[in-house]
């Protein structure tokens, strides 16, 4: 599997996802003369039922028939026994959280009887496709995800070049899956958003609750 990486003014690559959920499978070429928001979650991420997605909702709220769609996209770069596409359906279809999303959200009395979210997520949500890494870690996997992640990396003393992929190497050799559209679009975190031109050109990715997503898409809807 080639990890293949994607930057700002680049064409926005199709989503890599093993299955919608909810909704019907999504092109994104399909939506060209659109501008595309992807709210990228976990399903155990307190905050980005805090804050990514009831934002994301608003967004689908306020310009659904205004030239703008809104897609979700649930991953996993972590927790891997919670971040399931199992508990995702138990999400959309039951509206049920689980794991730190549910302590949380209960602590801070967002959900209704039963671990239930008080509000529905209305727009099409798929799972990022998780494959395993393969052992042992190749040296051109080693180098992808370095030129991916460590700005300016041939800048850095030799040493230190080697520290940083003695660390990446352990880092690939513990992770036993890698989310591909995570990747693909250099994400950080979660709650992530992607922001697609009309053009179907990738424009920003921005990680935490910014609270911009909806000048971003002004912006975007403008040009």
């Amino acid at each position: 599997m080639n990890f293949v990486t994607v930057k700002a003014g680049s064409l926005a690559p199709e989503l890599k996802v093993s299955e919608w959920v909810q909704g019907g499978a999504s092109n994104l070429k399909e939506y060209q003369g659109n501008v595309v928001v992807v709210e990228v979650f976990q399903v155990n991420c307190p905050g980005c039922f805090i804050y990514g997605i009831p934002e994301a909702i608003d967004t689908y709220q306020k310009y659904k028939n205004n030239g703008v769609v809104v897609l979700g996209l649930a991953t996993a770069f972590e927790d891997f026994d919670k971040n399931t596409v199992e508990n995702l359906r138990l999400l959309l279809k039951e509206n049920k959280v689980i794991g730190e999303t549910l302590t949380t959200l209960t602590y801070q009395s967002k959900l209704l009887n039963e671990g239930r979210l008080s509000y529905n997520i209305p727009f099409p949500v798929g799972m990022d496709m998780l494959v395993k890494e393969k052992l042992p870690i190749e040296d051109k996997r080693i180098m992808e995800f370095v030129n991916a992640n460590v700005p300016d990396f041939e800048l850095y003393h030799q040493k230190d070049k080697e520290q940083i992929i003695s660390r990446i190497k352990s880092y690939l050799e513990t992770k036993p899956y890698s989310p591909l559209t995570f990747e693909e679009y250099l994400l950080k975190g979660t709650p992530s958003t992607i922001f697609i031109d009309k053009n179907g050109i990738l424009r920003e990715t921005t990680f935490g609750s910014t609270g911009l997503i909806g000048s971003t898409v002004e912006k975007l809807l403008s040009e």
